[in-house]
């Protein structure tokens, strides 16, 4: 208990991941500012100093004060807030689609299963334990964010070998872990022995201001059971407005009345509730009880690479229930509403003076932004601000801002990555993308060979692969097959059993092991996931034959 005590009190002591600090820059453009009436500026500039957001004006307007000697930079394209995805295994990003053998009625028929540990949960067992992968993990599975427009995730977790949980500080925000007084972390990881108590649970809800908690992932009468665990006496809910619950693919209209109720919220994952069940949440029920939604990829193992095409899995969803989302409220659902849900809406989701400088920009000014967002692709982002420091974009852009770095292709087209920050967890700052990629690379194909021996000799920049005394090492902590003292479930009683057990992982042999490919960094430069996606025996007709037209 003390040394998880130390660890969250170092994790309120950290900065932000970028120091706010950051010079007057100047941006034109069309403006899409998600704020409360979804104001778009055909042509006007935002004006961005020390993080911040100083001003957004129309074309014609004045300077804001000490902006007068600042150059404006004509974007040419269009302007929106970072997205902010509210689920995601990010560790798990390295890894291709899972062709899905069969449907599942909840997640722990699939957890078990063989085909999953060989492809899924065995490689990262063994990869997620080597102190020389990881940084090279972590580099790579950041840039991915990135390179589809995200700008705040949840966190990777990691573990020493002193038992120290911690979360990796890089260049995304991280919801439970910002480092930033006004963007309060989001409680993610609840402990075990307090969640098989729902009135302890109930308490630990009303600590924060946002529990992200999977609830009720599958579609069969025991996903439900999840849910139905929550009440502890009659009509006595372990609900509170910072619930937001993950998935809810199991829960009724009826249930979605409650958590309407209680002010609670729901994190969609469209794509990975069809691959792995056939059916996802009953979003609209959800909308038409006044439940907020925000939105998550999930992981590359059964969901979109990014989450600019899970707002494409969301649009065909939308579509299919009679368009009951507008393409703004689709966008929102990656902006203003995930800010609310995380209670960041007064600091971020939207372009608005006083708030945090994440934005990116897209390709053309379109007259309808929120469809030309959605059917967007990666080669069409220009441009990654985090915290009004320039991340990633079109070397012309870059070079604008001053923000040198690693060059690199996507989708055939020259992109500028600025990895330099003095926050960033070391050694993953010691690494570019490119020598990650190859790291990984080698690894994924190393994988039927490498047994029980050490792989550390094969990151590019090692850490020590062994437990010395007095040296401290780091792997991931992998929430979805080791147990590492906390959970993303509450496993409560329900009729006296726990809800939704945890399903052991197990390392299997060298020989169950076969060689991988690294999952391609963006669509743009994936030849394979559509056809993948059409051959996915779960996944319904609407998404086979519409997911083409908005790549």
């Amino acid at each position: 208990m003390k040394k998880k005590q130390k660890a969250h009190a170092a994790a309120k002591k950290k900065p932000p991941i970028d120091p706010a600090d950051s010079p007057k820059i100047a941006l034109s453009g069309q403006i899409v500012t998600m704020d409360a009436n979804f104001t778009v500026v055909p042509n006007g500039t935002i004006y961005l100093e020390n993080g911040s957001i100083v001003a957004v004006n129309a074309a014609g307007a004045p300077k804001p004060p000490g902006f007068d000697a600042v150059d404006v930079i004509d974007t040419n394209g269009t302007i929106f807030p970072g997205f902010i995805e509210l689920h995601n295994h990010l560790a798990y990003n390295i890894l291709r689609l899972w062709n899905v053998p069969k449907k599942y009625g909840n997640r722990a028929q699939w957890q078990g299963s063989v085909d999953y540990h060989n492809l899924v949960s065995g490689p990262m067992m063994v990869l997620g334990k080597e102190p020389g992968i990881v940084p090279a993990i972590v580099r790579y599975v950041e840039c991915k964010c990135l390179f589809g427009g995200v700008t705040t995730s949840q966190g990777i977790r990691l573990v020493s070998n002193a038992q120290t949980p911690a979360y990796f500080v890089g260049l995304v925000r991280n919801v439970e872990n910002t480092g930033d007084p006004a963007l309060p972390n989001a409680g993610a990881l609840i402990a075990d022995a307090d969640s098989k108590d729902p009135e302890k649970f109930l308490a630990d809800l009303k600590k924060k201001s946002c529990y992200l908690v999977h609830l009720s992932e599958g579609v069969d009468e025991t996903a439900r059971k999840h849910f139905l665990a929550l009440e502890f006496k009659p009509n006595q809910w372990a609900i509170a407005n910072s619930l937001a619950g993950i998935h809810c693919n199991a829960l009724t209209e009826a249930d979605f009345h409650t958590m309407a109720s209680k002010g609670a919220s729901m994190v969609w994952s469209p794509l990975s509730n069809f691959l792995l069940y056939g059916a996802t949440a009953k979003v609209r029920e959800a909308r038409q009880e006044g439940v907020r939604m925000g939105i998550g990829s999930d992981w590359s193992p059964s969901g979109s690479k990014n989450l600019l095409g899970e707002l494409k899995i969301a649009k065909l969803t939308s579509a299919e229930l009679s368009g009951f989302l507008k393409d703004r409220d689709i966008v929102a659902l990656a902006t203003r509403d995930a800010a609310a849900i995380l209670k960041w809406d007064q600091a971020i989701g939207s372009l608005e003076k006083g708030k945090r400088a994440d934005l990116t920009v897209w390709k053309d000014k379109a007259h309808d932004p929120y469809a030309a967002l959605i059917k967007a692709t990666e080669t069409d982002l220009k441009l990654v601000m985090i915290n009004g420091v320039p991340r990633y974009g079109n070397p012309e852009v870059m070079q604008k801002l001053n923000a040198t770095g690693e060059t690199l292709k996507v989708g055939g087209q020259r992109r500028t990555l600025f990895l330099t920050q003095k926050t960033a967890s070391a050694p993953v700052a010691k690494i570019s993308l490119s020598e990650g990629i190859d790291t990984l690379k080698l690894a994924l194909k190393e994988l039927p060979n490498q047994g029980t021996r050490r792989m550390a000799h094969i990151g590019s920049r090692p850490m020590s692969s062994r437990t010395r005394r007095g040296i401290e090492t780091w792997v991931l902590a992998l929430d979805e097959v080791t147990e590492t003292g906390m959970e993303l479930r509450p496993h409560l009683p329900y009729d006296g059993e726990l809800t939704m057990p945890i399903a052991k992982g197990k390392l299997l042999s060298a020989a169950a092991l076969q060689a991988l490919e690294l999952d391609p960094i963006t669509m743009a430069d994936d030849s394979d996931f559509i056809d993948t996606i059409k051959g996915e025996l779960n996944v319904p007709p609407f998404i086979k034959n519409g997911i083409g037209s908005l790549y």
